[in-house]
């Protein structure tokens, strides 16, 4: 990595930047503690001067451009990074350049979520430790609190987002004009999760009792207390989102991951912190109702806060990885190594835990941005067990961080699991948690220079002593709230934080627990599972299938009216079904007509899906990246299929003219390559005759639109031109702007780029066959190593669009949550009367021969805008909009996550 400063990669970062805290961790040298951290040691040393050399002191470390991410200029994602845990020196050294470079009083809006937790947890870790170091009598002893007077300072800047009737904060804040004023462009938001309100209390109390100002702990206690009044009584659930306003739930489902999730996390660890037993009180009312509805061992799903035995969705976020590591904390020892151990699976299975994965662990949501959550579980419970098999979880972690993620620059996160494209991106959690706790888990007591076990870890990983709880209490212990609901607590008596008292560190009790659930993704195929409230009749399916659904047959006609169904001819010919469930003649037909829609929307999901291609990937695999840079592509409707048939591997060249569309001018430039060619002006059929007959072996276009990106477009595959396509024989793939830009700036850089072109990511050994190569990796030092959504349908109304339309030059591969449209109030399926809606398929999972698990996707997709007619072809475009309480709107679902990309600051 040190040759890489000579790349002349991005663009120069500015001297300032006003969240600069990379330098905390600037110097992030890890010292292997274990051989089976070795191969991870180098990397991290490299990656620490990678963040000096291309990022300080920009906000963030941009892997595959080496470039600061800077605020303003790109969308900001880091705030603090974790203090190093071994590197006194170093860490001295950090702390100067925080207090030199950081400046706290910007004209910027920022999330008081993330900045609590990133920044001002950062703040108090840092000066925790500094304290600690201080005391010790070697190190720190110019300091003077100065980094307790930056978190004073910032505390006081995030105060005023509480100025609300409920004391829920507002979720955004200026830090230099506050809330409200016209130049804060903030204080308009009416709702915020409850994470977001519900993760304050470690930090706020924190920099009260090191300060002995109150005013924050009582502020986030406001909060914590409006949080647990409005609390759903009957199941002792929270939702997912509130009105900071009124108190009202927004989003009525409840869970541990997205949205939720720190909530719980802080109410155990505040008792931890601050020896308030109220706290303990209110996290054991709440996980007792989590263990009665959420928890479906190994699984935890979504259920209704009104309606707890009805689940929410089929799909589980990777967010609610966290969950093993707090039932660790809790003493609920089981559960939390049954869970730990279907997540395992899940990553052996995809190399990474997907952003989202359904109850049968195939993908939902494709990427991956190198979460911690199931580092840090993987932590606690070798804490816990003492069970080495805990460590060979670990050491797995560390070959896929290297195998495929690791970038010349750092690591970047996943675009998708599936074929192991990569995103410009390397959020702050990754160093300031993944990293962590990897170290922690191979390293040896020694080997720390202070005893863990009088710190607790915030959720973002920083330390804070366990002494505050005994510091300034000027705050009432017991906080003024309802009354709590007696407990069976039996079943987990203990609560405590030292894991050195609390468990018998006995592998085969842990082993014992974990045996049963080894097999359970490969080698079985189980339905999601579903509870239905009682009114629903167990196993019924409505009378009319909608395989078997003919909109010309006066019988199913009948059948429709009789479920609240009926039909609308539009005036393109289609034919919408519209259910209204006050029409049907019995609450029975009206539950009918539900399943009949959720078999629609089911059943046109699967014909969508079966028209469509997946993804590929375009690897660079020569100097300097070696495959370690993936990019996604869209798939072609014609030429070689890189499914069925070997990879392309080949070098890149600009074809004359850029666009294609005519003869080239310069063939012996393409001769035996990988043409480049820029999207426009002609078909793409076209293009790829022309580059093939100029000798190319195939081609990448890359899109005119400049700054698109598959970040936030819909990828599509590029469709013929309306003739037959059969002459085409080369591969052919599209790239958006942004990806392409990084195949253009590396032949800029090293005029011979070679890529490969492939269904998936290849494996860096297969790549690197090239004995020459292989020595030139060996010894350069800078190298080593979408949506599907599954939905849940709202009982009482929900809309499907079975459009029969032309399809273009281009047709859409995945549709993002940006492209959805806003909620409607009727349930309408329309479909072109000329369509059979007929499918052989049950709705049901099979196992194949080779024993991989298949079943139909409950997959919501819009076909894109086309620019260009081709051969006529039906698609399937479906919208739905529940407007009933009892079930998750699919929008909301996707929501949790939008909100968390708009949280980051």
């Amino acid at each position: 990595m040190s040759g890489a400063g000579g790349r002349g990669c991005g663009s120069p970062v500015p001297q300032r930047a006003p969240w600069s805290l990379v330098a905390a961790t600037a110097a992030f040298c890890l010292v292997s503690a274990t051989s089976v951290w070795t191969a991870g040691a180098e990397p991290m040393r490299c990656l620490a001067f990678s963040l000096q050399e291309h990022a300080y002191p920009a906000d963030e470390l941009m892997p595959l451009t080496c470039r600061g991410r800077v605020r303003g200029q790109e969308p900001s994602r880091v705030l603090t990074q974790g203090m190093v845990l071994n590197k006194t020196k170093e860490f001295e050294d950090a702390v100067r350049k925080v207090l030199r470079d950081v400046n706290l009083d910007n004209d910027v809006v920022v999330s008081v979520f993330e900045t609590n937790i990133r920044v001002l947890g950062g703040l108090l870790g840092g000066h925790s430790l500094a304290i600690m170091l201080k005391e010790k009598g070697e190190y720190m002893q110019w300091y003077n609190d100065e980094l307790l007077q930056m978190a004073k300072q910032l505390g006081y800047k995030l105060l005023p987002a509480f100025n609300t009737t409920s004391g829920l904060p507002y979720p955004r804040i200026n830090l230099k004009f506050g809330i409200r004023k016209p130049e804060a462009r903030t204080g308009t938001e009416t709702d915020t999760c409850t994470a977001c309100a519900g993760t304050l209390i470690l930090e706020f109390a924190a920099l009260s009792r090191f300060t002995g100002a109150t005013i924050f702990e009582e502020y986030a206690r406001k909060a914590l207390d409006f949080l647990w009044e409005k609390r759903q009584r009957s199941s002792n659930l929270v939702g997912v989102t509130i009105n900071i306003h009124t108190g009202d739930w927004v989003r009525k489902d409840s869970g541990v991951g997205a949205g939720i999730d720190s909530y719980y996390e802080y109410l155990l660890k505040a008792y931890v912190l601050l020896g308030d037993d109220s706290f303990l009180e209110r996290f054991n009312t709440h996980y007792d109702a989590i263990m009665r509805y959420i928890s479906q061992p190994p699984l935890l799903l979504d259920v209704h806060i009104h309606k707890p035995m009805l689940n929410a969705r089929t799909w589980m976020d990777a967010l609610l990885a966290f969950f093993p590591g707090l039932q660790v904390l809790k003493g609920d020892i089981r559960p939390a190594i049954e869970t730990h151990e279907m997540l395992y699976q899940v990553i052996k299975k995809h190399n990474f835990l997907p952003e989202a994965f359904t109850t049968d662990f195939r993908v939902h949501w494709a990427q991956h941005p190198l979460r911690p959550e199931f580092a840090e579980s993987t932590y606690f419970l070798y804490k816990a067990t003492g069970d080495p098999y805990y460590l060979e979880v670990g050491k797995t972690l560390i070959e896929n961080l290297n195998k495929y993620a690791r970038v010349p620059c750092g690591f970047a996160a996943m675009k998708d699991v599936r074929t192991g494209s990569h995103e410009d991106r390397m959020d702050s959690f990754f160093l300031a948690e993944m990293f962590k706790y990897l170290y922690l888990l191979f390293a040896d007591k020694e080997d720390i220079i202070f005893d863990i076990e009088d710190y607790i870890f915030t959720t973002e990983a920083h330390l804070l002593p366990l002494w505050l709880s005994t510091t300034n209490q000027s705050i009432s212990k017991k906080n003024i709230t309802s009354e709590y609901t007696e407990l069976d607590d039996s079943n987990f008596d203990w609560t405590c934080p030292n894991t050195q008292i609390l468990f018998p560190n006995d592998p085969l009790y842990a082993q014992s627990i974990r045996e049963p659930l080894k097999n359970v993704v490969d080698k079985s195929c189980p339905r999601g599972i579903i509870r239905v409230e009682e009114s629903f009749r167990s196993g019924a399916k409505p009378p009319l299938r909608a395989r078997d659904f003919m909109a010309t047959n006066p019988e199913h006609l009948e059948i429709l009216k009789k479920m609240g169904v009926s039909l609308i001819h539009l005036k393109d010919g289609r034919v919408q079904l519209v259910q209204h469930a006050i029409q049907a003649a019995s609450s029975i037909d009206a539950e009918d007509g539900l399943r009949f829609m959720q078999e629609m929307i089911e059943l046109s999901s699967q014909q969508q899906k079966e028209q469509q291609l997946p993804p590929r990937a375009v690897q660079i695999v020569s100097h300097p990246f070696f495959g370690r840079v993936v990019l996604t592509a869209g798939p072609a409707q014609f030429g070689l299929d890189l499914s069925k048939h070997k990879e392309t591997r080949g070098f890149v060249a600009s074809s004359k003219p850029y666009n294609g569309c005519s003869e080239l001018t310069n063939p012996e430039a393409v001769m035996g390559k990988i043409a480049l060619i820029q999207r426009g002006q002609c078909m793409f059929a076209e293009k790829a005759r022309n580059i093939q007959n100029a000798g190319a072996i195939g081609g990448i276009v890359i899109d005119d639109n400049e700054g698109s990106s598959s970040d936030t477009a819909p990828l599509f595959q590029m469709a013929g031109d309306g003739k037959d396509t059969d002459d085409i024989k080369i591969p052919m793939l599209f790239l958006f702007s942004k990806e392409g830009s990084i195949i253009l700036d590396a032949i800029r850089e090293y005029e011979e780029v070679e890529v490969l072109l492939s269904d998936k990511a290849k494996d860096r050994a297969a790549i690197l066959k090239d004995p020459e190569m292989e020595n030139e990796e060996q010894s350069s030092p800078e190298n080593d190593s979408q949506n599907q959504s599954d939905e849940q349908v709202s009982s009482s109304s929900q809309e499907v669009d079975l459009v029969d339309q032309e399809s273009s030059e281009e047709s859409s591969l995945n549709s993002h949550p940006e492209s959805l449209s806003p909620a409607d109030t009727d349930n309408v399926a329309s479909i072109s009367p000329s369509e059979q809606t007929s499918d052989p398929t049950e709705n049901h999972e099979t196992t194949n021969l080779n024993g991989e698990c298949t079943d139909l996707d409950n997959q919501l997709q819009e076909q894109s805008e086309t620019e260009e007619d081709s051969n006529p072809n039906v698609s399937w475009g479906k919208k739905v909009q529940p407007i009933d309480s009892i079930l998750a709107d699919w929008n909301e679902d996707i929501e949790a996550f939008e909100m968390m990309e708009k949280d980051e600051l």
